[in-house]
């Protein structure tokens, strides 16, 4: 973690995610959605921490399966995304989801896993932790240069649903010297969400 970004905990705990979905309709304000980079999987591995009061989301890494999209997001928000050859099948209710990376010089980093939710849709309770994982509404990124960038994001509520999984592999973790512990993982499904997320702002300036 960098030492200037405070780890966020809940109930003395800390988190790490690991979230797998697909993106489309990316684009820029005012620009329509290109074929070629407006639609891909993505997998990210993320914790959790607040500065100056505004909790946000803190990313390990981010892979795509789209290489124009990870040099874009590499080069305009300082995000330490990795090239990866990914698949996402539909089975039913169930979605079928694997990747593996394959960034030039990168550690490797697989996750193979089948999942599908279990419950109807609710929103998260105030106060739960289901709300501390899942209401926050900016990412925060560490320049080169170690300054600390804030990207402000604004979506619904999570439509959030209980699910289970199946995980043939998953060394997402493995590359940042961390291990999961040998307990079952908390587990959210969401079918879609609308995300909008703003340009970076120097941290400190809105502090």
């Amino acid at each position: 973690m960098p030492s200037a970004l405070p780890l966020d905990t809940f109930e003395d705990q800390a988190w790490v995610g690991v979230v797998p979905f697909r993106m489309t309709g990316v684009r820029p304000r005012g620009v329509p959605p290109l074929p070629w980079i407006s639609a891909f999987p993505e997998l990210n591995v993320r914790t959790y921490v607040t500065l100056d009061g505004k909790p946000g989301v803190y990313f390990f890494s981010l892979d795509a399966g789209n290489r124009l999209a990870v040099a874009a997001a590499r080069l305009t928000y300082f995000l330490p995304y990795f090239h990866a050859r990914m698949a996402v099948s539909h089975e039913g209710e169930a979605i079928r989801y694997s990747s593996h990376r394959i960034h030039r010089g990168a550690s490797s980093a697989d996750l193979v896993a089948r999942y599908h939710p279990t419950s109807a849709v609710f929103q998260a309770a105030p106060g739960s932790l289901d709300s501390w994982l899942t209401d926050r509404y900016c990412l925060y990124t560490v320049s080169p240069r170690g300054r600390v960038y804030r990207g402000e994001i604004d979506h619904p509520p999570w439509p959030l649903q209980r699910a289970e999984t199946r995980i043939e592999v998953n060394t997402m973790v493995a590359p940042h010297r961390l291990t999961l512990p040998p307990t079952a993982p908390l587990l959210h499904f969401a079918r879609r969400q609308q995300v909008r997320i703003w340009s970076l702002r120097r941290a400190e300036q809105d502090g």
